[in-house]
């Protein structure tokens, strides 16, 4: 079955998709991923004694500037008028894994802006905490569910809150 690309035209040519007759409705996109690290580095975050300041406020006001700015740094996007923007993190072992909820009324979804906010936000914890574990390792960014839009609601089958 040959499903057509949306970003690319007849003649083969890169091109924003047209969403000036759809239907505004409440979208909804929830993002995740984690950043592993040694056990010293995590302790240091979780007291709050990283030698760079509060790491995860930090990196919770990167990830919302970054939602924001999605438009600019992934060419096809269309620039939003996002609603809210969320970023959370939870410990776990020897890792911070962040979420990133986004929300908007109009045309487009947001599952780019909330992959966005969780990919800097744990760039930025590792720009803040590098002096306490060069290794750390950021991973598992995947989109866990949306909400709202033509194709309605979709959750990752392995996601559990």
């Amino acid at each position: 079955m040959s499903k057509s690309l949306t970003h690319i035209d007849s003649d083969g040519t890169a091109r924003m998709v047209d969403v000036g007759a759809k239907a505004e409705t409440q979208r909804v996109a929830i993002a995740s991923g984690r950043i592993t690290m040694t056990p010293q580095a995590l302790a240091a975050i979780r007291a709050g004694d990283a030698p760079k300041g509060d790491v995860l406020g930090t990196a919770r006001i990167a990830g919302i500037m970054a939602a924001k700015r999605t438009a600019d740094l992934i060419p096809m996007c269309h620039p939003l008028m996002i609603d809210a923007v969320n970023v959370d993190f939870t410990f776990e072992d020897n890792a911070v894994r962040a979420d990133a909820t986004a929300s908007l009324t109009g045309k487009t979804g947001v599952e780019m802006e909330a992959i966005t906010a969780v990919s800097i936000a744990l760039v930025t914890i590792y720009d803040m905490a590098k002096a306490l574990d060069k290794g750390m390792v950021i991973g598992d960014i995947r989109l866990v569910e949306k909400r709202g839009g033509k194709s309605g609601h979709w959750r990752a089958e392995d996601w559990h809150e």
